[in-house]
């Protein structure tokens, strides 16, 4: 994570720079500066959209209160173990569906063309898509991903944090992996505000289609995907200067999460 002055210089340099101080919003908790840059990047944030005020609140008030072992443990509950939801948005929209498999590789070649190093998270990670959002120069190809796949990704994402769903996932974690971690009610979801406070971006800087929303929540034939998912072209080609593929192992840290998503999602019909 960038310090003070590298955030404000970082995100003058662009129209859509503020998506590169957006992404590190959602970083994992490394050390106490990490702390120190979430409190500058909020100033930030409220100096263009008054509302981040209200919006992070909560959260702000966990990174006050909060020791940096407690954030990553919130972070880890919140994405990762047992977790609420995940950040790579293409599972997030797809599952595992091959439609996934078509978006990352269409990621993988806009994040090679902005040179946006993707370290070792997947090309659908979402501070990856959202640094690459501040760094592409086709606005057409940029307003196709936030529009068509950030924007109804982040919505799903926000939905996973009601609380009946966060009860509901605790429950079947509990059933099926027989504890549920420790974890402070007061801040369970403070996540969300971060989620809502880049919807609130999206939405002033992007066209806010609710019909693409429909897309993701039934089925649909394979032509009336977005047009962003057809093109396999390119396929094989790796993100930034990463390499590979994503492996068998990384699909299987997913599996007992998926177990409990179909369980969940079924109940919900």
């Amino acid at each position: 994570m960038m310090n003070k002055d590298e955030i404000l210089n970082g995100c003058a340099r662009s129209e859509y720079g503020i998506y590169g101080l957006l992404s590190q919003l959602f970083e994992y908790p490394q050390d106490e500066a990490y702390k120190s840059a979430i409190i500058s990047i909020h100033e930030k944030l409220k100096s263009e959209i008054a509302e981040t005020e209200e919006s992070m609140k909560n959260f702000m008030d966990f990174v006050s209160e909060s020791s940096i072992s407690e954030m990553q443990e919130l972070y880890m509950r919140s994405f990762d173990v047992q977790a609420i939801t995940t950040l790579d948005i293409g599972y997030v929209l797809f599952g595992e569906d091959y439609k996934r498999g078509q978006l990352l590789v269409n990621l993988n070649k806009e994040h090679r063309e902005a040179n946006n190093i993707c370290n070792t998270e997947l090309a659908d990670n979402l501070p990856n898509v959202l640094n690459l959002l501040s760094k592409m120069t086709n606005g057409t190809m940029r307003d196709d991903i936030a529009s068509k796949l950030v924007i109804p990704a982040v919505v799903k994402m926000i939905s996973e944090f009601a609380p009946q769903r966060i009860e509901k996932k605790d429950e079947l974690y509990k059933k099926h992996l027989k504890t549920v971690i420790e974890f402070s009610a007061k801040y369970r979801d403070a996540y969300k505000d971060l989620l809502e406070t880049l919807l609130l971006f999206l939405k002033r800087d992007f066209y806010y289609d609710a019909d693409i929303l429909t897309y993701f929540k039934v089925d649909k034939k394979a032509d009336d995907a977005p047009a962003f998912l057809i093109d396999t072209k390119n396929a094989g080609e790796s993100c930034g200067t990463s390499s590979g593929a994503p492996s068998n192992e990384y699909f299987k840290d997913f599996s007992e999460s998926i177990e409990i998503e179909m369980v969940i999602e079924s109940d919900d019909k």
